[in-house]
């Protein structure tokens, strides 16, 4: 099979939809690339979510407000649909203060700099003229979806929230017949990228590209898988275990959670035992999987 050779053209652009024509692709591989894309569009991009809320007078979510019309789990629905644009490394924090009569919207959270609401009109609540609503956020980055059961916490009135990280809201494509030359039977992709407003379509089209040239890569040129075992965990891993879980692109939550935990650098995790990473608090068999992807970034695996 010859190189492949074929144009990137974009029909539509505004800054929440894009439209794009990827022709023409031998027979077959529209479908091939188009599935994929889609498949890594919806499921591995980085995004911004609120993860924890804190509400003066409420212990818990299923209850209410003096004042306010919905109650605390209409609320915290609402909150689920406010986007964000953030791009750092640490969580953040975020506040919403209003008092008497009204309706609430996201513009009215307060954040720092360089984060910013990116869903400004999103209705939050409607208050009266008794109502005082004073609440606290926790705004961390994360790949995909994540339950709010990893990040459960004891703390009294702090409600842990379901997170849609991802920033692509729809993507669907298509196949069309197209020519070259005298044949006809080559493929078009016409794909169609909806987002949340925080990423620029071709450009989240470009991260997908890249994430599974990544993987690709990995099947023509593998990196060298470290397994360390119980007669190797003294071994020194070199620069590599000296990293901070930090520095290993893990969601924010994750890193967190494995620092409280003791798990402060690479070299920690690959002498823990998966069974024991899998009962830290805030973390579980899904937040385990996505740190043993990060490790294999680096060639390296968990024990057991």
């Amino acid at each position: 099979m010859n190189e492949p050779i074929f144009q990137i053209s974009e029909l539509e652009k505004k800054a929440d939809y894009g439209k794009f024509v990827i022709s023409p692709l031998e027979a077959g591989y529209g479908h091939t690339l188009g599935n994929s894309l889609r498949r890594v569009l919806l499921t591995s991009l980085p995004g911004a979510a609120i993860t924890h809320v804190k509400i003066s007078g409420v212990k818990h979510q299923f209850t209410s407000l003096k004042g306010m019309k919905e109650d605390i789990v209409e609320f915290i629905l609402n909150l689920k649909k406010v986007r964000i644009f953030y791009n750092g490394d640490k969580p953040i924090k975020a506040s919403l203060e209003a008092k008497g009569q009204g309706e609430i919207k996201a513009k009215d959270i307060k954040i720092d700099p360089p984060a910013k609401i990116a869903s400004p009109e999103v209705v939050l609540a409607f208050l009266n003229k008794d109502a005082n609503l004073n609440v606290k956020m926790d705004i961390e980055t994360g790949v995909g979806y994540s339950s709010f059961e990893d990040r459960k916490t004891d703390e009294v009135g702090v409600i842990p929230m379901d997170a849609i990280f991802t920033p692509i809201i729809r993507v669907n494509y298509r196949i069309e017949e197209t020519r070259v030359g005298r044949l006809t039977n080559y493929d078009k992709l016409i794909l169609e990228i909806w987002t949340d407003g925080t990423i620029d379509p071709k450009q989240a089209l470009l991260k997908a590209a890249n994430t599974m040239v990544s993987y690709y890569m990995q099947i023509v040129s593998p990196k060298k898988v470290v397994k360390v075992d119980e007669e190797n965990k003294k071994d020194d891993l070199g620069p590599i275990g000296k990293l901070s879980v930090e520095e290993i692109n893990l969601p924010t939550r994750v890193a967190n959670a494995l620092i409280k935990a003791g798990y402060d650098t690479v070299e920690d995790l690959v002498k823990a035992e998966r069974s024991k990473l899998v009962k830290v608090r805030n973390l579980g068999e899904k937040s385990v999987k996505i740190i043993e992807a990060a490790l294999g970034e680096k060639g390296l695996v968990l024990n057991g």
